[in-house]
């Protein structure tokens, strides 16, 4: 709500969008058969494609749909390959069948592992692992900012559940060999998106590189496994999300006074907007683990669950990767507090987006300072 671009599209489209996304979402997260989760992450998917490209007159929003239906598509078709091979292997769709399948030795190893690979693959484009992370640096910044921040969010965080809901309960005790790939994965993706958003310009597609490393880290959990690896990734994705929602919404509304997402164009910000300035400032440094924010807790759980199964070279690859991270988050509040400010003209400050922004920056201070109930909530979940 107060988007400036928004002002000529037709917002009921918009609103409708976003909850069908929603309920699909919500849907893949409870559900229990590998066509159930397809179907609902069809509908996550089509809903997001017409999203990104939600701005009819603009060129770049077009192509970024463009680009994110064309690998979309491509990623969908192979997860669902996959899953017609385990169809084929075991007769059934349904996971808890198919665990105590797998569990009994039915069905050849290689022939197993070749269809979790393809579904996989499908989920990584979700997650935007490497190699599947392509798409999201042109939709991050060719779509509306509001959806971007949706986006970056809302289907990476199901993906994740797909991950865990699949691969956790038996895939690392059958097939050990995953784990060495599923590290690799994570490795790549977190020095791919950190070292790429290094010599960014625009601020999101900087995001947009951030949260592919982001994606890496996560799976550092997951691979990881047990319990302790699930709690990390249940909390990071909860705290990753008040950070990520609250950077878009800052740069959302920053972008409606400069109307300018290039990171030079911030210069001096907090002389003329110093709430947004501060906002940015608390999202960016709980994105790279600054404590006592709450992404500090969540990357700490996590390199504990890695350090605690001897990963030894992945919490020493995201230890590295996270200074390298720090670099360009302290840059953007560089330009915005030390570097000469431009002539700016503040345009009102729309309420629900401030709600949104104040309850997002709450959520990443208290989830860092007092962490119990999330934690509590967290291990409930996994019980």
């Amino acid at each position: 709500m107060g988007y400036k671009l928004f002002t000529k599209e037709n917002s009921a489209e918009y609103y409708f969008l976003l909850l069908v996304s929603t309920v699909a979402m919500m849907l893949v997260a409870c559900a229990n058969n590998l066509m159930v989760i397809y179907v609902a992450l069809e509908a996550v998917s089509l809903t997001s494609y017409i999203l990104v490209g939600f701005l009819k007159r603009d060129n770049l929003s077009n192509e970024a749909a463009l680009k994110y239906f064309l690998f979309g598509t491509l990623a969908t078709g192979i997860m669902l390959y996959g899953i017609s091979f385990i169809y084929g292997l075991f007769g059934t769709t349904d996971l808890s069948i198919l665990h105590s399948g797998l569990a009994s030795g039915g069905a050849s190893s290689l022939l197993v592992s070749v269809a979790l690979l393809l579904i996989f693959s499908g989920i990584a484009f979700k997650c935007s692992l490497f190699p599947f992370h392509m798409w999201a640096p042109d939709a991050y910044e060719g779509a509306p900012t509001p959806v971007s921040a949706f986006i970056s969010v809302g289907p990476k965080a199901v993906g994740f559940a797909i991950l865990l809901r699949i691969f956790m309960q038996d895939i690392f005790l059958l097939f050990p060999a995953w784990v060495h790939f599923f590290t690799f994965v994570s490795i790549a993706t977190m020095t791919v998106g950190n070292i790429i958003a290094l010599s960014q310009d625009n601020i999101k597609r900087m995001l947009a590189y951030s949260s592919i490393a982001q994606a890496g880290y996560i799976l550092i959990g997951f691979v990881a496994g047990a319990e302790l690896g699930t709690k990390a990734v249940l909390f990071y994705i909860f705290s990753y999300a008040f950070m990520n929602l609250g950077a878009f919404g800052c740069v959302t509304l920053i972008n409606n006074s400069i109307r300018s997402d290039l990171i030079k164009d911030y210069a001096g910000l907090h002389k003329k907007d110093p709430l947004s300035a501060f906002m940015l400032t608390v999202f960016l440094l709980s994105l790279a683990g600054i404590p006592p924010l709450a992404g500090f807790l969540g990357k700490f759980l996590l390199f504990s669950a890695a350090i605690q199964t001897n990963l030894m070279l992945l919490a020493i690859a995201a230890a590295i990767n996270s200074v390298i991270a720090f670099y360009y988050y302290i840059n953007v509040i560089k330009c915005m507090y030390i570097d000469e400010p431009k002539i700016l003209t503040l345009q009102p400050k729309p309420t629900a987006l401030q709600i949104a922004l104040i309850v997002a920056l709450i959520g990443v201070l208290i989830m860092g300072i007092w962490p119990l109930p999330f934690l509590n909530l967290v291990s409930a979940s996994i019980h």
